[in-house]
């Protein structure tokens, strides 16, 4: 049985990040803080639960402990620019009245930074999402800038 039959034949939807032109930092997004799980996988099928620290419309800062980080980026070092490293993410946002969403996006760590002795941070840009995700996180930051 191949991967189609296990999960049915239609395909989700699947919205593409447009690149954003020359501006490779995107310190300049709105960022709201909240306080969420994020599941982080690798390609090779390890998944990892993190902290959301803060969410923007174009990425998520999550916090990590040590363990967690040696495992997405064994060597410690921020990765390089053309060198980010691919991951999958999973997270939800309370949307509509209150009911947690799922977001699922394919995204790339662009950024570590270490915090304390067991606390990093992780900024992850997205590069695709699911379904309505982009639409929900739209929303839910909006929402969050408005009532701020």
């Amino acid at each position: 049985m191949g991967k189609a039959a296990a999960f049915g034949t239609s395909q989700a939807r699947r919205v593409k990040m447009k690149p954003i032109a020359v501006k490779s930092n995107l310190r300049n997004q709105q960022r709201v803080d909240m306080s969420a799980n994020i599941t982080i996988e690798k390609p090779d099928g390890c998944c990892l639960t993190c902290l959301v620290s803060n969410l923007s419309r174009t990425g998520v800062m999550v916090s990590c402990n040590q363990e967690a980080v040696k495992v997405l980026i064994p060597d410690l070092k921020t990765p390089a620019p053309g060198n980010w490293i691919s991951v999958k993410t999973s997270f939800s946002v309370p949307v509509i009245a209150n009911q947690p969403v799922s977001i699922v996006a394919d995204g790339n760590i662009v950024h570590m930074r270490r915090i304390a002795r067991d606390e990093f941070q992780l900024g992850i840009q997205f590069a695709e999402f699911e379904g309505n995700g982009f639409d929900y996180i739209d929303r839910y930051v909006g929402k969050l800038l408005a009532d701020s």
